[in-house]
């Protein structure tokens, strides 16, 4: 049964011509991915913003987040807020459309066009069982996807997801710590030791997913760890209340 996923996984990848349509409503949209209808329930962030997280704020100053507990990356990117029409694309993303990959690639590099501070880029793994269910890990889809349009390469297993977690959605940031300890491996510090490292990942919530891969980078000797995401929540002062 999963080679008969593996297999349409693929063929929605490569066989079936995409940006015809809207990638939410399904309008002609002849060449873009959003109709201009859709288009204004994406929220870009492309306004004030954290300098530190990156997450959408309500004045441009660093999040009390991030002042009263400082992430263990430098610096963190993300060009869509994970909100309205943005939900639903990252949706669309997880389960079956990694052809989205292009235009989140797109976006994203747009954000990055000024950002020369990283070396190599790594994609946040999934466990092999987690990635044989979905048929394909979207964070390396979009990391490989942005590689070609930022120049810089992306570090293949050097690190890898060693422990199955609790899915995060539903968790409160201390419980996301938690859930997140022990799960990440480096398997080669040869690839990690004195490099600048661009941790690539879907959707940044609390930061704890980026924290624990920063510090197993920083452990294995990488000089500074930034992030980017495709989309990030709205900054809300989350201490231990439930995110969504």
């Amino acid at each position: 049964m999963s080679k008969f996923k593996d297999f349409w996984s693929a063929a929605g990848e490569t066989m079936f011509p995409r940006a015809f349509t809207c990638d939410i409503c399904g309008r002609e949209t002849f060449g873009t991915n959003l109709c201009p209808d859709c288009t204004e329930t994406v929220t870009f962030n492309d306004g004030k913003t954290c300098p530190v997280c990156g997450r959408k704020t309500v004045r441009a100053e660093i999040c009390l987040e991030c002042k009263d507990r400082p992430p263990l990356y430098k610096k963190a990117f993300s060009p869509v807020v994970y909100d309205g029409g943005g939900k639903i694309l990252m949706a669309k993303f997880k389960n079956g459309n990694g052809y989205l990959k292009e235009f989140f690639a797109d976006v994203t590099a747009e954000k990055l066009k000024n950002f020369g501070g990283a070396d190599c880029i790594v994609a946040v793994p999934m466990t092999d069982d987690a990635k044989r269910a979905r048929g394909y890990n979207q964070s390396v889809l979009l990391a490989e996807s942005l590689s070609k349009r930022i120049g810089i390469p992306v570090i293949k297993n050097a690190v890898i997801k060693v422990k199955s977690t609790e899915q995060q959605k539903h968790l409160t940031k201390k419980e996301r710590t938690v859930n997140l300890e022990s799960c990440f491996k480096i398997t080669d510090k040869t690839f990690i030791a004195g490099k600048n490292i661009l941790i690539v990942d879907d959707v940044m919530t609390t930061g704890a997913t980026a924290d624990a891969l920063t510090k197993k980078l920083m452990r294995a000797g990488a000089k500074n760890v930034f992030v980017t995401t495709v989309m990030s929540v709205e900054y809300r002062q989350f201490k231990d209340k439930k995110l969504f």
